[in-house]
């Protein structure tokens, strides 16, 4: 168990502490006129902490304050962390980024590709080359999510029982299986859809290490970087620090949400895509890592080369998500915003009209969670709270202007 706290004066590093302060008093109105239940934060900068909060209940029924400790579901934030899997194992030969996926998960040798037809009598054709692994890192493999309800093939999935939760009696293995016998979105490599690319990289993972996703996850990221709240299953010790899971209640107000519960039992699924419950405490520390180039505390997770080829936008001719994704709502906006292997990244802050810098990396979770890392500024912030779905309130841009405008150098 671990908690954060300020570790440099914020002038010293070029922070205006008045200014940081609006990060509070403008977050705090999210809970009190109850859009929000309560939430934590934390920016560095330079590597120094230089701003921790907390604010508002972690379980507003039972009048639970949010607390330095308190454990968060951090849904598509466990994205990264697959990624890094991922990245150290090619790091170590297991496989190259432009290997196939067959490779690893055979089912995937003949799948098809949608071309018209409703999702009961689909018309399909032959994929024009394999989905690769880069493919699943850079969500261009043609998975989708059938909670997109944007088009037949999602449908499919929830024809299968794959929306925001999954068949009970299926596992990883299987249901990377039953994705494969789905047709894609669209031929590998052509557009950028968000779906359960990281799910079917988490499968990559195990097969490829001889390991489950948690083991790896706890041997190799989770207890070197001293992540220790951190997994796919909140333990009984913790659960009385588990916060709730909240939904926008029509006409204002929060609704409890029956899914809040799924965290505090064993997991079939170890879903790479959006499984782990975290603190804040923990994520910060992997915002740590990569932001100094895939090493925290003398330990190195990943080479900065691997982390610069990482947070560079991979899309067709370094065009961004509005021109080559798919119009549903993801983690990060999408004019000025590319993709690379497993963070959105930012090409151009005029287009987005966004207060950040060029190759700022980042994503978020469901849950409105959302990390960022600004290696220009060398900022990276945490913001962590409960209400589902991330598109309620525009949480994400909010921090990054309240952050940025309290640089002063």
């Amino acid at each position: 168990m671990g908690e954060l706290a300020v570790e440099v004066d914020p002038a010293a590093v070029g922070v205006d502490e008045d200014r940081l302060a609006r990060i509070d008093a403008h977050f705090r109105r999210y809970v009190d006129d109850g859009r929000l239940p309560g939430w934590s934060v934390a920016v560095a900068r330079r590597g120094k902490l230089v701003h921790v909060s907390h604010y508002g209940r972690r379980d507003v029924e039972a009048g639970l304050p949010v607390e330095p400790d308190t454990v968060w579901r951090i849904y598509s934030m466990t994205k990264p962390i697959t990624s890094v899997a991922a990245l150290m194992l090619h790091e170590e030969g297991a496989f190259a980024l432009t290997d196939p996926i067959s490779n690893f998960i055979p089912s995937f040798a003949d799948v098809r590709v949608y071309r018209s037809g409703s999702a009961l009598a689909p018309a399909t054709v032959p994929t024009s080359e394999p989905i690769r692994v880069w493919h699943l890192l850079t969500h261009m493999s043609g998975l989708t999510y059938g909670f997109h309800h944007a088009h037949p093939v999602d449908e499919m999935y929830r024809l299968r029982g794959h929306e925001l939760t999954t068949p009970p009696d299926v596992d990883l293995a299987a249901a990377c299986d039953e994705f494969a016998a789905l047709p894609l979105l669209f031929q590998p490599g052509t557009e950028w859809n968000y779906g359960v690319s990281t799910d079917v990289l988490g499968r990559v993972v195990e097969v490829a290490s001889g390991r489950t996703l948690d083991e790896f996850f706890a041997e190799r990221i989770l207890g070197p970087l001293g992540m220790s709240d951190t997994g796919f299953q909140v333990a009984d010790s913790a659960v009385d620090r588990l916060a709730a899971l909240y939904l926008p209640r029509p006409g204002g107000g929060l609704a409890r949400s029956p899914l809040g519960e799924l965290i505090t039992k064993p997991p079939t699924l170890l879903s790479g895509g959006g499984g782990l419950a975290s603190t804040l405490h923990d994520y910060h520390r992997f915002t740590q890592m990569l932001a100094r180039g895939g090493e925290l505390d003398g330990v190195r997770l990943l080479s900065n080369r691997t982390v610069d080829l990482a947070t560079r936008n991979h899309l067709p001719g370094g065009a961004d998500l509005d021109a080559v994704g798919r119009p549903i709502f993801a983690e990060s906006p999408y004019a000025g915003v590319g993709f690379g292997l497993g963070f959105s990244v930012v090409i151009d802050p005029v287009v987005g009209k966004s207060l950040t810098s060029p190759g700022e990396f980042a994503w978020g979770g469901l849950a409105s969670t959302a990390f960022y890392v600004d290696p220009v500024e060398e900022v990276t912030a945490v913001f962590m709270t409960q209400l589902m779905p991330s598109s309620t309130y525009p949480i994400r841009p909010q921090l990054r202007t309240l952050v940025k405008q309290a640089l002063v150098d």
